[in-house]
């Protein structure tokens, strides 16, 4: 499948760009980004080419991989599933149910395939833990924590990121927290409450179809020698906690343009489809709104 890249931030070079170059069932065309400079750099590290215009991208290609910020990835996922090109985006899909639901109509429309890269769910061990819990019954209560050091005195390549600076924790990592709850507990009924906490950090209390509850704290704030990621399901079974996964991003990114392979051909589609990111966002959305109303 010929695919292009369009983003060539910290995410781009970090994972989208080597794990397109290195992916066999892939033919990396090239790569456009908002910055024509960093494009051609970008291109070149990895032996394909730079585009100046996003369309003569997409005219080269049968899909594309995104890793621009939200608002950016959902126009233009919008116009390249109208061009006919399946898409390989990144969570979340967008920063406003109106346009998640663009993307999916857009998708639904054209009949492309679309995979969204939520890293844990394609992690051998985490998605294997996850396919498990879900085949439990009885879970009561489950707790997610995923606090990054982002914002502070690390160095991360993705503090000086503007949409996670407007959106903050929220948004960026709740995502990956959403994804490990929904196929277990099943999906949100309610926003039952949301709070903020120390900088970014934010605390939800998620009311689940399947009769459990989750809290979730979410923070890029947080001390380094606190970040982290832990999940832990109670219930009937006992208790489970999510494993940590050995493998960085690269790895996890190629497994999902494998399921964005065989969706595109033929194949149902995966469990991390824009359907399910536009589900995400719509319980993003209810919970950023609790968090206005209480300011």
């Amino acid at each position: 499948m010929r695919i292009g890249l369009l983003g060539t931030g910290p995410w781009a070079d970090m994972a989208h760009a080597p794990a397109l170059a290195g992916h066999g069932g892939l033919d990396f065309v090239g790569v456009w980004g908002r910055r024509p400079d960093a494009a051609k750099e970008l291109a070149g590290r990895h032996g394909t080419r730079a585009y100046d215009d996003v369309d003569a991208l997409l005219a080269d290609v049968e899909a594309v991989a995104v890793a621009l910020p939200p608002a950016v990835q959902a126009d233009l996922a919008v116009r390249a599933a109208r061009a006919g090109r399946h898409l390989l985006l990144d969570k979340p899909l967008a920063p406003t149910v109106a346009q998640g639901r663009a993307v999916t109509e857009a998708v639904r429309a054209a009949g492309v395939a679309s995979v969204v890269f939520f890293t844990t769910r394609f992690q051998p061990e985490t998605e294997a833990w996850i396919t498990e819990q879900a085949a439990e019954e009885g879970w009561f209560t489950a707790r997610a924590q995923w606090l990054g050091a982002v914002f502070g005195d690390g160095g991360s390549a993705f503090a000086d990121s503007p949409w996670r600076r407007e959106k903050g924790a929220l948004w960026d990592v709740g995502p990956h927290a959403l994804s490990v709850l929904l196929p277990v507990l099943g999906d949100v009924r309610r926003v039952a409450a949301a709070a903020p906490g120390p900088g970014d950090t934010v605390h939800l209390v998620l009311d689940h179809a399947g009769g459990a509850s989750s809290t979730l704290t979410l923070s890029l704030t947080a001390p380094p020698a606190a970040a982290g990621a832990a999940v832990e399901l109670r219930g009937t079974a006992g208790v489970a906690l999510l494993p940590q996964a050995p493998e960085g991003p690269v790895p996890a990114l190629r497994r999902a343009a494998d399921a964005l392979l065989a969706a595109a051909g033929g194949g149902r589609p995966h469990p991390c489809d824009a359907a399910f990111g536009l589900r995400v966002t719509e319980i993003l959305a209810g919970a950023e709104a609790l968090l206005t109303d209480r300011g």
